[in-house]
């Protein structure tokens, strides 16, 4: 039986309340307790920790996913469907007592379609921004804080201006879709300026471009909102990308104290601005002088925020889930130096035969690696399979242990020159 909280008091199975979805927006506000239902759109690996998590504090999941034995689907009843079948997402709706989202690229009208007839505080606006690059940029700027600049991008004449506008390089990216590198092409040279734009713009969708930041470090914070508008941040991530793939997150970040507030006070503006509900991943670029910008947003947890599961008093899943159901935010507080690296493809074999054995590194080291595989069935050249939190008494020490493993020596020749 669901039960939930409001300003009324209890309620049981089949009653309803008048609760407003979008941000902003006045109205009694739910608590979903637990014993209830969470229905969740998309199956990955997100949708399995967030499950994980909150089946430990007593909720039950259901995931809508177009793949059956998807990694979320292996730890919580499923509907399998695709991510536009309107008559699956309203058995969601029936089998649920609040719907999240586990990445951002479902259909935003089904979204729509669901706020209107079940319960989904983080609404169908911040999905709608964030499936949108020009959409994302102005909405952070409208919030206070800088982006790159950028423009838009129409014709491969509109492109060349562009590239002479910024100088070179410069990052042409699809507005809509693309991750891990995909959906954007880096222009070096004007010669490349038909070719870029013939390429990206294929596809239909409409296209940005961007100054490059010539960025000293890659950073990330994730912040969490509650309908209630309380608002936490984790600490700052230090990322390390290789071929556009997320390969290291260092926390404590390797910056000071002065920006790692600034980052976080970024995250907040930016929870805050947008009415965020749920958990909002801000990627930022540091510049040489300190100076942050904002690359990119994730309304939903992220991959750079895999070392909170072991290292800080509430991992980001269970904050998601604390947030959405309107439950008091947990103390995201960090209680040890964590490094994550991300397990591929061409790593698991390695990765588990490493894990069988005994580890005189580790032991040597002080570290404590702890190994999450997501349960996909094909280990793919570069796929994302899992990730392994190394907990030590410093990040160098965790940062030791990867590189004497052997595993990781393709990146790490990439990132350590």
């Amino acid at each position: 039986m669901s039960r939930e909280v409001t300003a009324a008091g209890w309620q049981g199975e089949g009653q309803t309340s008048q609760t407003g979805n979008e941000p902003g927006q006045a109205a009694e506000q739910k608590v979903i307790l637990p014993g209830s239902t969470i229905g969740v759109l998309g199956g990955g690996q997100l949708g399995r920790m967030m499950a994980l998590a909150g089946s430990a504090m007593g909720y039950r999941f259901v995931t809508l996913d177009p793949t059956a034995d998807g990694p979320c689907g292996q730890v919580a009843e499923g509907i399998v469907a695709a991510y536009d079948d309107r008559e699956a997402a309203r058995e969601l709706a029936a089998r649920s007592d609040v719907i999240t989202y586990e990445f951002e690229n479902v259909d935003a009208e089904v979204a729509a379609m669901l706020m209107k007839e079940s319960y989904v505080p983080q609404g169908s606006e911040l999905l709608y921004t964030t499936q949108h690059r020009l959409r994302e940029k102005r909405a952070i700027e409208a919030a206070g804080v800088r982006v790159a600049p950028y423009r838009e991008i129409r014709s491969s004449v509109e492109l060349l201006e562009g590239v002479r506008q910024f100088g070179l390089p410069c990052v042409l990216k699809t507005a809509t879709g693309g991750y891990d590198g995909k959906g954007q092409w880096v222009v070096r040279a004007e010669s490349e300026v038909e070719e870029a734009y013939a390429t990206l713009a294929r596809s239909g969708a409409e296209l940005v471009l961007e100054q490059f930041i010539r960025f000293e470090r890659e950073l990330s914070v994730i912040a969490a909102r509650s309908p209630h508008g309380e608002v936490k941040a984790f600490p700052v991530s230090e990322n390390i990308h290789v071929e556009n793939i997320l390969h290291l997150s260092i926390v404590p970040a390797r910056v000071d104290e002065q920006v790692q507030r600034e980052a976080e006070a970024l995250a907040i503006r930016i929870a805050e601005g947008l009415g965020v509900v749920g958990l909002i991943a801000v990627e930022l670029f540091q510049t040489a002088d300190g100076e942050l910008f904002v690359n990119e947003l994730a309304p939903r947890p992220h991959n750079s925020g895999h070392y909170t599961m072991e290292a800080c008093r509430t991992s980001q899943f269970e904050q998601h889930v604390r947030a959405v159901c309107n439950l008091p935010l947990g103390d995201p507080s960090l209680m040890t130096p964590v490094v994550m690296v991300n397990v591929l493809g061409q790593h698991v074999e390695p990765v588990i035969r490493r894990m069988a054995a005994a580890d005189e590194a580790a032991a040597r080291l002080g570290a404590e690696p702890k190994l999450h595989l997501y349960g996909k069935k094909d280990a793919v050249h570069k796929r994302k399979m899992g990730h392994v939190n190394v907990l030590a008494s410093s990040v160098e020490a965790a940062l030791d242990w990867i590189e004497e493993t052997g595993i990781w020596t393709e990146e790490i020749t990439n990132w350590k020159v």
